[in-house]
């Protein structure tokens, strides 16, 4: 029996990877790391299309510039050069796949959701999301274009 769900896991994993392709991404101001990979799951191709009532998974693998006690996450709606706040599940970067304390030059994996709530306007944006250092400085930035839609 297990010979036969090694074809089913392979074309699973497949599916899966195709999902999670490494999005292109503008950096917005990485001071104190440097993004290596940027993944929204699932967003096989670009702008991302956010449906209403889905959460996405995110995971931003980055190289610390610095040492850092704590890390929280911001993420914007940007609307017209206008930074929208936009509420995520989990702000605290040291509960999301983060080892705190942040060491300098070691890699990490930034992992969140990002809920798009049924009551949000269908519409095109960019979506900012920052992760800061102790030192409010920017371990990393970076947007993407979306539209969420029904």
């Amino acid at each position: 029996m297990v010979p036969s769900l090694l074809p089913l896991l392979l074309v699973l994993g497949t599916a899966a990877t195709a999902l999670a392709e490494p999005l292109r991404f503008v950096d917005c101001g990485s001071k104190d790391g440097s993004i290596r990979e940027v993944n929204v799951s699932p967003c096989p191709t670009q702008p991302c299309l956010l449906h209403k009532g889905t959460s996405y998974s995110i995971n931003v693998t980055f190289a610390s510039k610095t040492e850092s006690q704590s890390s929280k996450a911001r993420v914007y709606g940007e609307m017209m050069h206008v930074d929208v706040p936009f509420p995520i599940p989990e702000p605290d970067g040291c509960k999301s796949g983060i080892k705190c304390p942040i060491q300098k030059d070691h890699s990490y994996s930034y992992l969140n959701k990002l809920p798009v709530k049924s009551e949000y306007p269908s519409l095109k944006l960019i979506v900012k999301w920052e992760l800061l250092d102790d030192q409010n400085q920017l371990l990393f930035c970076w947007k993407i274009p979306v539209e969420i839609t029904s």
